[in-house]
């Protein structure tokens, strides 16, 4: 084993784990005041909550040999029996314990995400049950399919650091959750605005922060793979900031802050799934279209369908990584990655496939799911507050605390 690729993993686990009091502080300051401690807390919550599944079930689901037909690893290392500080399957450079605690934090960033879009009006009981269920029931079979040796892994599927398997599911999810809980109340007749941009740009640091070792890390070792990701994460990240700044100031006349934050954060996103398999260059691209696709989702898919995705988890989380899922299948190229595969552009329109078959179940699978599952928590214990507690706002009702001090 190595200590420096050891070293490199821990601290990338590390990285990983500051992402998601990020997600908290970005959503924090984009809800409305009363509700900035409801998101906090929800976030806060994952991070213990999924900690432990993961240790007692989850890893095992997700990356314990196949229990068959690529759908699920098996029950072998429930409670980490036989994961230990020797090297594992998945990495003779590292501890196995050192692998599973790095996707660890994946796990717990998942779910995480997902909380903006149906921000500001769920049960805090009934959230916790739901998250608990989404990550053994969705979360954990998707990584196993296209990490653990699942049959998407089979196929040929690209996934370097969870375009599909964090954004897409939870995009996805968290919009099929908005849709079923409903509309704020007021949404169609009062305009929510963001209640502290500042604590949003914090969140947004500490993610591009956090990120390079979500991809680069990715690489489970300290060399030029891990390289190449940091630096088209970095690269795909700063094209896609700047675009949406431009687009506003094209469309509006001023560029926001609010605008470049959420560019950069798309440009995150799309990067994700390519980012050991494109080259600098090819990661300008990416970047530039996730921030025009982001863009239109946002202000204009949104309204035109007329969904309640209070945070636009959706519009960045699920849209980006469907297009970073489809930019791998494009811009891949076996020069920068010798275990992937070239994309369309190289020659390989196989892998395009391939990466339209891959998203298209994961979507359909985490849909249908995530119905289910919200369906039967809703039907014992019901997901949304009652409308005047929605209406004092959840810090109050839900935790009975106040972010700020009223000053008389």
């Amino acid at each position: 084993m190595s200590s420096g690729d050891t070293a490199w993993v821990l601290l990338s686990s590390a990285l990983v784990l500051i992402m998601t009091p990020g997600v908290a502080l970005f959503y924090g300051g984009l809800a409305r005041r009363k509700n900035i401690l409801s998101l906090l807390m929800q976030c806060f919550f994952i991070m213990c909550l999924i900690s432990l599944q993961w240790v007692l079930y989850g890893y095992s689901l997700a990356f314990a040999p196949d229990a068959g037909h690529g759908l699920i690893g098996g029950l072998q290392w429930v409670g980490l029996n036989n994961v230990g500080p020797a090297a594992g399957p998945y990495s003779d450079k590292i501890p196995h314990l050192a692998f599973m605690i790095f996707q660890a934090m994946f796990a717990i960033l998942t779910p995480a995400l997902m909380v903006g879009a149906f921000a500001e009006r769920i049960k805090f009981s009934a959230f916790a049950i739901m998250m608990l269920l989404w990550s053994t029931f969705v979360y954990d079979p998707i990584a196993h399919w296209v990490w653990g040796g699942g049959w998407l892994a089979n196929i040929g599927a690209l996934d370097f650091a969870g375009g599909i398997v964090v954004h897409v599911s939870s995009g996805v999810s968290a919009l099929v959750m908005a849709i079923l809980i409903g509309k704020r109340c007021g949404y169609d007749k009062q305009l929510f605005t963001p209640h502290n941009l500042p604590l949003t740009v914090l969140g947004g640091a500490l993610l591009w922060f956090g990120w390079f070792g979500f991809n680069a890390g990715s690489a489970l070792e300290a060399n030029g793979l891990a390289a190449n990701a940091f630096v088209t994460t970095n690269t795909a990240t700063a094209a896609a900031g700047l675009t949406w700044a431009l687009i506003e100031w094209q469309r509006h006349g001023v560029p926001t802050v609010l605008g470049i934050v959420s560019g950069a954060l798309a440009g995150l996103v799309a990067i994700t799934p390519a980012c050991g398999f494109v080259s600098p260059f090819s990661s300008i691209f990416i970047g530039v279209f996730a921030a025009v696709f982001c863009y239109m989702a946002v202000t204009i898919l949104k309204p035109k369908l007329g969904y309640d995705d209070s945070l636009d988890v959706f519009g960045i989380h699920g849209v980006g990584g469907m297009w970073g899922t489809i930019a791998t299948g494009i811009f891949a190229s076996i020069a920068i990655n010798e275990g992937g595969a070239n994309g369309l552009l190289y020659g390989n329109a196989k892998l395009f496939l391939v990466q339209g078959i891959y998203m298209l179940s994961c979507i359909v699978y985490a849909v249908v799911m995530t119905w289910i599952l919200f369906k039967f928590v809703d039907a014992l214990f019901g997901m949304r507050v009652e409308k005047q507690d929605e209406l004092i706002g959840l810090d109050l009702t839900q935790h009975k605390e106040a972010a700020y001090t009223i000053l008389e």
